[in-house]
């Protein structure tokens, strides 16, 4: 089994990727493969709803000139996916929406190609605005007809500068939670 993680935030290895890592850290020892792919540096470009990927059934979007495909290819690959990202002005980052709204819409157009694979949404936040992302990006997962498993509380870290996110004890319990429902969910579901 594996999964894939996205950090959606600018900053490669921030709050976000320092979450995420919690999570893969609990699966990898639950014995999943894990893979984090980050996109600081990185640029996604949005939909523009052109629905070649509903005339083409290939499962890839036609806008080929960023690494979107590979995204996909990597989501696919995987038993599950994490989606990652910093809270900006109270919703997902905009690499993260491009990644939701491209990808999505390639699933649907492929028989909702993502359908029951495990899906986890992490979100770190300075002071407020999280639930959006965290509703964000499981509205993503449902409407693609994936399985999200709970934690201990809503998979939220807070910290503004790289690292302070280590200092929220509650949110690494969340995400080290997050990791291990996951690796029981897929193990259910997979074995």
């Amino acid at each position: 089994m594996k999964v894939v993680a996205f950090n959606g935030s600018a900053r490669k290895d921030g709050n976000t990727a320092g979450l995420l890592r919690h999570v893969l850290d609990e699966l990898e020892t639950e014995g999943i493969n894990t893979e984090l792919v980050q996109f600081g540096g990185k640029q996604i470009q949005g939909c523009i709803a052109c629905y070649k990927c509903f005339e083409n059934k290939n499962k890839r979007c036609s806008v080929d000139k960023d690494m979107l495909n590979e995204c996909i290819e990597k989501m696919l690959e995987a038993d599950g996916i994490v989606l990652g990202s910093p809270t900006y002005f109270a919703n997902v980052s905009t690499n993260i929406k491009s990644l939701i709204d491209r990808s999505g819409l390639v699933a649907k157009a492929n028989n909702d190609m993502f359908a029951r694979k495990v899906g986890a949404a992490v979100v770190a936040v300075r002071r407020a605005g999280a639930i959006h992302v965290f509703n964000s990006i499981n509205h993503f997962y449902f409407i693609s007809q994936m399985v999200v498993p709970g934690s201990s509380y809503w998979n939220i870290g807070q910290g503004l500068n790289p690292g302070d996110v280590e200092r929220d004890d509650e949110g690494i319990k969340t995400m080290e939670d997050l990791g291990k429902n996951m690796a029981w969910v897929m193990k259910k579901l997979y074995s």
